[in-house]
């Protein structure tokens, strides 16, 4: 028979050997250990270590019966048996090395979330232990290198999809079922998924394959739902990758995700809100709008920024100043959502809130409409078509036409593109209904100032003239001497 494969012992075991070959082995094994430096030969004895569990357990892969046809008083034992045979690891860059152990894997894990699942009685004190060091051993790795993290752009190319997810799929699956197990005691499991767990947990949302990802968003919920100690490590640490993507680095592949998560736990907070809440949402989910990549993860960011303001809606001022503060100048994608943002914000602010903003946010807009770029132009005039938005500017037509009238009418006359253009005259032609004396009076003096600028125009250019006549009359006369 052959010998054990070189592959390493803590991704892929040896292929079928027999005891003896597992002496063998061994015996080769210490032959060989003057090849390793003396600063290794505690690494040496650990990996020798791993390598002889892993082959005890990979001889007794076919060994173990089914759970359904042992007796229930030795069905704890052999479920912690299969919990153990589970830890084993392997190499799936090779897919076809190690077919049978693979195929064992995957039995094995489909009959644990099916025993997990089936109802009271399947958890025992000693079980938990057992289960937390399974998962981790399965599912706490070290990601692969991002290379083309900062080239990356999900619309356009594929994700790199994890290649043992065959067997990670079951592994968290299984995890999933335990968490919600009818038997599932928070106060034992939390020996064992303690601030560690969460924190490595957490390092795993940085996978580019979305399915991981989705798995992680669901298990974390589960686990904030279940262990109120947990909950302000889990805020605190998300804040941290939040300001570190933000301040640091911009390649996280799971912010949409952790935001959705957040969602949820927005949602669920206490009024008044505590002043480290209304500080996340100023020093944290705000500063979130500068990255270059905020389409990966908008739709999540505004909807956690909306549920703030639905608990307590006097945070609009201030949210409506950041989202000014943020305000993209030459990006006319990340404009055009912010404004779909700024239209949700404006949604839940109450009358006697958007008094502090009209000025600012319809000077924005005016910009906007005013925009050669004729997506950002057109998202702002689509605001004329929400209700609530139109009953705002009616309320504050005396604020509001004066600024943004200047702008419509020289868009009228001049734009470029024709359904900016219909858009716009519609929009007027709205004023016009509001309140006609006001449009008439503005009409009046905008064609006045029109005037004014043409005279001031010529004037200009008549002054102009006589200095430059004037300075070739002194050249002249300085060549004539």
């Amino acid at each position: 028979r052959s010998p054990p494969s070189r592959s390493p012992p803590s991704r892929s075991p040896p292929s079928r050997s027999s005891p003896s070959d597992c002496s063998r082995s061994s015996s080769n094994s210490s032959a060989k250990r003057h090849r390793f430096p003396p600063c290794q030969a505690s690494l040496q004895k650990q990996i020798q270590f791993v390598a002889r569990s892993e082959n005890s357990i990979a001889v007794c892969q076919s060994s173990l019966p089914l759970l359904a046809d042992t007796a229930q008083e030795q069905q704890e034992e052999l479920f912690l048996q299969k919990l153990e045979q589970c830890r084993v690891l392997f190499n799936f860059e090779d897919p076809l090395s190690n077919l049978r152990e693979k195929e064992v894997k995957r039995s094995c894990l489909t009959e644990l979330i099916d025993y997990v699942s089936k109802g009271r009685g399947v958890l025992a004190g000693a079980s938990y232990e057992h289960i937390s060091a399974m998962v981790a051993h399965n599912i706490f790795r070290t990601l692969p290198a991002g290379d083309r993290q900062s080239e990356f752009d999900p619309d356009e190319e594929e994700p790199l999809l994890e290649e043992s997810w065959p067997h990670l799929q079951l592994v968290y699956e299984f995890f999933l079922r335990f968490l919600e197990c009818a038997d599932f005691q928070p106060a034992i499991a939390k020996k064992y998924i303690d601030q560690k767990f969460v924190l490595e947990l957490l390092e795993l949302f940085n996978s580019e394959d979305p399915r991981e990802r989705d798995q992680l968003k669901t298990i974390l919920h589960r686990i904030y739902g279940k262990f109120l100690g947990l909950r302000p490590y889990i805020r605190k640490q998300i804040r941290h990758l939040f300001l570190r993507y933000v301040y640091e680095t911009d390649d996280f592949n799971g912010m949409g995700e952790l935001l959705e998560i957040l969602g949820s736990i927005i949602n669920g907070f206490a009024l008044p809100l505590k002043h480290e809440h209304k500080q996340f949402l100023m020093k944290v989910l705000l500063p979130m709008h500068k990255p270059p990549a905020l389409h990966r993860y908008h739709p999540q960011l505004a909807y956690c920024i909306v549920q703030f303001l639905e608990k307590d809606s006097s945070l609009s001022t201030l949210v409506v100043k950041g989202l000014l503060k943020y305000w993209p100048k030459t990006n006319s994608m990340k404009e055009v959502m912010f404004l779909g943002e700024l239209e949700e914000v404006l949604d839940v602010t109450q009358p006697h809130q958007f008094l502090h903003i009209r000025e600012p946010v319809f000077k924005q807009l005016s910009k906007c409409v005013a925009s050669t770029h004729f997506q950002v132009a057109e998202r702002a005039l689509y605001f004329w078509n929400n209700e609530y938005v139109m009953s705002l500017i009616e309320d504050n037509l005396d604020t509001v036409l004066p600024i943004m009238f200047k702008a419509l009418y020289v868009i009228s006359k001049n734009h470029w593109n024709k359904s900016i253009v219909s858009l716009v005259y519609n929009v007027l032609k709205t004023f016009m209904q509001m309140n006609a004396k006001l449009f008439d009076e503005l009409t009046t003096s905008y064609k006045a100032e029109c005037q004014r600028e043409v005279k001031e125009r010529k004037e200009r250019e008549r002054l102009w003239g006589c200095l430059e006549q004037l300075g070739q009359e002194r050249l002249k006369a300085l060549q004539e001497q």
